[in-house]
C-alpha cells in the first residue's frame, strides 16, 4: 500500500514581491539606458503590477505585459519561444490560437519559488535581448527563480 504523498504549500506572488520586482527592473532598466513597461502577473494571469516610464514608447505597455501572459502560459522564458513559431515551427500557428494574444519576442519570463509556478514578469521598450536581460535580473533581485 502506498502512502500520500505530503503537498507542500508554496507561497504565491505577493503584492510585496510584485514591487519589488518592478523596482528591480527599473533599476536594471536604468542601467541599460532603457525606458520602457514592466508587468507582474500572478499564477493566474491577473495583474499585480505594471509600470511605464514616463519617456516609454507608449506600446511597450501592451508588449510588457503580452511577454508577461505568454512566459506564465508556457512555463518558458519568451527568449526561448521565438524559433517555435516561425513557418516551420511546432508553435506556428499557437499566437492566434487563445483569446489573449501571445507574444513571441524576448522579454518575458516565468516567476518559481520552490520549483512552483507562481507568476511571470514582463519587460518591453528595448531591444528584444535588453529587455530579456532586464526581466531576467528583476527575477534574480528578488530572489526567485
Amino acid at each position: 500500500m502506498s502512502t500520500p504523498e505530503t503537498v507542500t504549500a508554496v507561497r504565491p506572488l505577493t503584492t510585496g514581491d510584485a514591487d519589488a520586482l518592478v523596482e528591480a527592473a527599473r533599476r536594471a532598466a536604468d542601467g541599460e539606458g532603457v525606458r520602457g513597461s514592466v508587468t507582474v502577473l500572478d499564477a493566474g494571469g491577473h495583474l499585480l503590477a505594471f509600470r511605464r516610464d514616463d519617456d516609454a514608447v507608449l506600446i511597450s505597455g501592451e508588449t510588457s505585459t503580452r511577454k508577461a501572459y505568454t512566459a506564465l502560459q508556457l512555463d518558458a522564458p519568451t527568449a526561448d519561444l521565438v524559433d517555435l513559431v516561425r513557418p516551420d515551427g511546432l508553435f506556428h500557428s499557437l499566437p492566434t490560437a487563445l483569446d489573449r494574444p501571445l507574444l513571441f519576442i524576448a522579454g518575458g519570463v516565468p516567476l518559481h519559488r520552490d520549483g512552483r509556478l507562481i507568476g511571470a514578469i514582463g519587460f518591453g521598450g528595448g531591444a528584444p535581448e535588453q529587455d530579456h536581460r532586464i526581466a531576467t535580473a528583476a527575477r534574480g533581485a528578488a530572489g526567485l527563480e
